[in-house]
């Protein structure tokens, strides 16, 4: 067996311990082509069926994919669960949010960029403040981060090591947000001046969108690996997230 946790036949060895290798790589792949099916499924299910549908969808699917690989196998430290990566994690969380909010704050601040936070969906303060607290950790970051940086990246790590989950699993977080990113120019002031609200302002946008989040989703499948646990990107995906919302809210005040 290696180091990975997968079964390795050596020259020699008897027939059954070539077939017990076989079936743990086809164990490997198929939990990976369960998890990726049920993401799809899920991400439709959230975006293009009732307007509800994201609120439940997202996290139950989190869980249940959660408890899927965890019957399959899966440490707690494969998904980033363990607790001896706790104080890492939350060390690394914090150097993440300071960063960030250092980023943010400046980008708020000069007029070249300030457009770029006007986004419609957090024009008041007190929307903006529920949001970031309640709406965007629960419903998003949290069940992203244990579908995508835990479930995912624990069964992709089991078949391909970091190499292919930094591939694999930045691209399929990139098209997770093709949904999301429809309406980008449409409610953002900044990104409409730039791109346009037409059909190609749509499209631009969301390639735009895929690119970032895809690069994104590599700088959080990175953090994970680095501090071994979920905290860290959990923190780096709020604080992109959740002080842009507050940091939108404000400039439309200001402005």
């Amino acid at each position: 067996m290696s180091d990975t946790g997968t079964v390795t036949a050596t020259p020699g060895a008897h027939p059954w311990v070539a077939q017990l290798s076989a079936l743990h790589h086809f164990r490997i792949y198929a939990d990976i082509a369960i998890v990726v099916v049920v993401l799809a499924l899920t991400n439709l299910l959230a975006h293009f069926t009732t307007p509800w549908a994201n609120v439940a969808v997202v996290p139950a699917a989190a869980v249940g994919l959660l408890m899927l690989v965890r019957s399959r196998g899966l440490g707690w430290s494969e998904i980033g669960l363990g607790r001896e990566h706790w104080k890492s994690g939350a060390a690394y969380a914090l150097g993440a949010v300071t960063l960030v909010g250092a980023v943010i704050a400046v980008g708020a601040m000069l007029p070249l960029t300030r457009p770029m936070f006007l986004n419609d969906n957090y024009a008041t303060l007190s929307g903006a403040l529920i949001a970031s607290m309640i709406i965007i950790p629960l419903q998003t970051v949290i069940p992203e981060e244990l579908a995508f940086r835990g479930v995912l990246q624990g069964a992709l790590n089991r078949a391909w090591g970091f190499r292919g989950v930094a591939a694999a699993g930045s691209l399929l977080f990139g098209l997770w947000h093709i949904a999301t990113s429809m309406g980008l120019t449409a409610s953002n002031v900044g990104f409409t001046r730039m791109l346009g609200g037409g059909i190609f302002g749509m499209v631009a946008g969301v390639v735009g969108a895929v690119l970032a989040t895809a690069a994104a989703g590599f700088v959080f499948t990175w953090l994970r690996r680095r501090s071994g646990s979920l905290i860290a990107p959990i923190a780096l995906h709020w604080s992109l997230n959740g002080l842009g919302a507050v940091a939108a809210a404000l400039v439309w005040h200001l402005g």
